[in-house]
């Protein structure tokens, strides 16, 4: 199959070769000779042509350079540049240069070393995926994030080698949930998604033959088909009733409400009735990101409970980016305070980058408890650009004790970065900071550690 890495590079080269070529084909006859006045007819003409040629080749001669080294490329101004010169280093590299290169990463900013390591490895996988996979067996810790990448390379060109070396080297991936007994789910649905981008059919019988990470791997493969023609997608989840399915039917329920509402409803009609309402939430997430305010008018129709809440949820998500304040009066007529307390943290985030004073007394006038609770925090996490002495007084005012704890240590942090004076005093006279916290805080710990990790509410945000 066509290498994609190379075809756009492929593409230009191949379009100054034809221009190159047409260019000396009109000038010269089959023999080589000078064209008749029948080939051109006039100086101007050929003057042009000529020129013509010229930049051709002027054009051709600076392609054929070889590319920056890593070194250069990450010297240049523009991280568009670095991107773009990053792509032609790796996409030159022969099968013996990949280890050299790989070696160098380590001599890049964290940042750039990210970027260059995804776009290394992932063109290494498609030349020698075998070779990627040795060589970052010795990369200790980092092999963790690159072998996902590398996985995903291979199965970009030969998804069915990819999956069987997933099946024999399991507890390469395990660390990070990639492999093992007990999933194996990251991988098969890196490789599900893939693949079905090349064969669905090949690969949702691969995904169907499957004992570990069955479902996750057909939630793949019918989810990437979902995106471009969900009534396909449909199709291949007809007859099937598998328990752990559930993702894979909000994939399609979410591609046909962005593409047709109408049909998602009637595909929607034909489930059980105990799967019809979690569909519609995605159908309606769906619809709502390409048009907010019908979702919202759809979201009424639902009954009460957990479905109608993700979909209010990501309803105001989509909403709040344009219009946060009739986000804000769609999230209040909702009656849920679950559905409220979790659009708190969609909500004020994107009004706080609009109009930040707004935001602050929307949330201040919400009825005390945790709905109130949820907006402050979201306030504290989302505004950055705000003096963190005043962002802490806002902090001050959350019931929950943990929750309270939590977002005045994270203004106590930014308060320290910017005046540790002011702020260490603060935090030494708080009586809301327990001993602990204030200790941490002093010595540089931030807001992380084990007392927070895993409560309600960690990163402010709802994933969609």
């Amino acid at each position: 199959m066509k290498n994609s890495w190379l075809f756009a590079l492929t593409a230009l080269v191949i379009g100054a070769l034809g221009g190159f070529i047409s260019g000396r084909n009109t000038s010269l006859d089959r023999d080589g000779d000078e064209p008749t006045s029948k080939a051109v007819k006039s100086a101007p003409a050929k003057a042009a042509l000529e020129a013509r040629v010229k930049s051709d080749l002027a054009r051709d001669s600076k392609r054929s350079k070889r590319p920056l080294n890593i070194e250069q490329i990450s010297g240049m101004p523009g991280s568009t540049q670095r991107v773009q010169a990053m792509l032609a280093l790796y996409a030159n590299l022969g099968p013996s240069q990949f280890e050299s290169e790989a070696a160098k990463l380590d001599q890049l900013p964290m940042s750039e070393r990210i970027l260059a390591s995804f776009l290394l490895f992932g063109r290494w996988a498609e030349v020698d995926p075998s070779a990627a996979m040795a060589f970052s067996g010795a990369m200790g810790y980092g092999s963790m994030f690159v072998k996902p990448t590398i996985l995903q390379g291979w199965a970009s060109i030969d998804p069915a080698g990819a999956a069987k070396y997933l099946a024999a080297n399991p507890r390469e991936f395990a660390m990070m949930g990639y492999g093992g007994p007990a999933g194996g789910r990251g991988g098969v649905s890196i490789i599900g998604a893939e693949w079905a981008r090349q064969n669905p059919v090949a690969a949702m019988a691969w995904a169907s033959s499957l004992n570990d990470g069955r479902s996750e791997a057909i939630s793949a493969v019918v989810g990437q088909v979902a995106k471009l023609d969900p009534a396909k997608a449909s199709q291949m989840l007809a007859g099937m009733n598998d328990d752990g399915l559930s993702e894979a039917f909000r994939a399609v329920a979410a591609g046909y409400g962005a593409k047709n509402f109408t049909e998602a409803q009637a595909w929607i009609s034909s489930l059980p009735s105990d799967q019809q309402a979690e569909a519609l939430a995605s159908a309606i997430g769906g619809l709502s990101v390409v048009d907010p305010s019908s979702a919202a008018k759809e979201v009424k129709h639902m009954s009460q409970g957990a479905a109608k809440d993700r979909a209010v949820s990501e309803v105001v998500s989509d909403m709040a980016r344009d219009k946060p304040q009739a986000a804000a009066e769609f999230l209040k007529d909702q009656g849920s305070p679950d559905a409220m307390r979790l659009g708190m943290r969609n909500l004020i985030p994107s009004w706080v980058s609009k109009d930040a004073p707004n935001a602050l007394a929307y949330a201040f006038a919400l009825e005390s408890g945790d709905v109130r609770d949820s907006a402050l925090q979201s306030y504290v996490m989302a505004n950055t650009a705000e003096d963190p002495a005043k962002v802490i007084l806002v902090a001050e005012n959350i019931q929950d004790e943990s929750e309270r704890i939590r977002s005045m240590s994270i203004a106590a942090t930014r308060w320290m970065r910017e005046d540790a004076a002011a702020a260490k005093e603060y935090v030494e006279q708080s009586q809301l900071l327990p001993e602990a916290d204030k200790n941490r805080i002093l010595n540089g710990g931030g807001w992380f550690g084990g007392r927070f990790g895993g409560q309600r509410g960690a990163g402010g945000g709802v994933s969609r």
